[in-house]
């Protein structure tokens, strides 16, 4: 089997959501909330990710992107925390939490090497401009960004997996998906994608993440810096 496209998922899979969502509503939120617990926050935040994009995945709502789904649920998870006077500008400051975050350690030399061998794009649920933010925080460099602004609609239908192979023009067999998360991974491999699994062990800070997949794939990494390694990257 020849590889010729990366795919990735992004929250999570290159960078590490809850600690930079929890260090931006500790900061923002200071004054309303000295004893913030940051990371529960970050937590609660992300425990509406999934409900607020079925609204969208159902056809219950026209596609909007990600910021609007955040933007629309961060009331809910401020009231949870007791948290009241919160400016329009501070509620706007916080949901650009989700464009500030950093990748993982190994991730930005890994990525530069597997773009030697491979076209990469991000295949994520967040919108472009959020794409664009983090790669150039981070210095991420892709040939392209697809995912869900791309695409219109929100993983795991089937839209962001065809679109991400028609995309390169490869096959889909030549197209892997590349996640920490295997429910990604077994929704790219019913569209013929080949897969790759990252380990992120630490994703839900205290809660863990995913040591390994469970659903087969066609790598498993301890990193990405590792799924380089295996590819063959130098």
């Amino acid at each position: 089997m020849t590889i010729r496209a990366l795919v990735f998922d992004v929250f999570g899979t290159l960078v590490d959501w809850r600690s930079g969502v929890a260090r931006e509503a500790r900061r923002v939120l200071s004054a309303q909330a000295p004893d913030l617990n940051a990371g529960a926050f970050a937590d609660a935040w992300r425990g509406r990710y999934q409900p607020s994009m079925e609204t969208v995945r159902s056809g219950a709502r026209p596609f909007v992107d990600l910021d609007t789904l955040h933007a629309e649920s961060l009331p809910d998870v401020l009231a949870h925390f007791g948290i009241a006077d919160v400016s329009d500008a501070a509620r706007a400051e916080l949901v650009q939490a989700w464009h500030k975050l950093d990748a993982w350690p190994e991730v930005p030399a890994a990525l530069a090497r597997l773009r030697e061998r491979f076209m990469l794009a991000p295949n994520s649920n967040g919108p472009v401009r959020l794409m664009v933010d983090l790669a150039r925080r981070n210095g991420l460099v892709f040939d392209a960004i697809l995912g869900a602004g791309y695409s219109r609609d929100y993983k795991p239908k089937p839209a962001l997996y065809r679109d991400a192979v028609a995309a390169f023009g490869f096959t889909s067999e030549e197209t892997m998906m590349v996640a920490a998360h295997s429910s990604d991974l077994a929704a790219a491999a019913s569209h013929g994608l080949s897969t790759a699994h990252i380990a992120r062990p630490s994703e839900h800070g205290p809660a863990g993440g995913e040591t390994g997949p469970s659903v087969p794939v066609t790598y498993a990494a301890s990193d990405l810096a590792d799924l380089a390694d295996q590819l063959g990257c130098r």
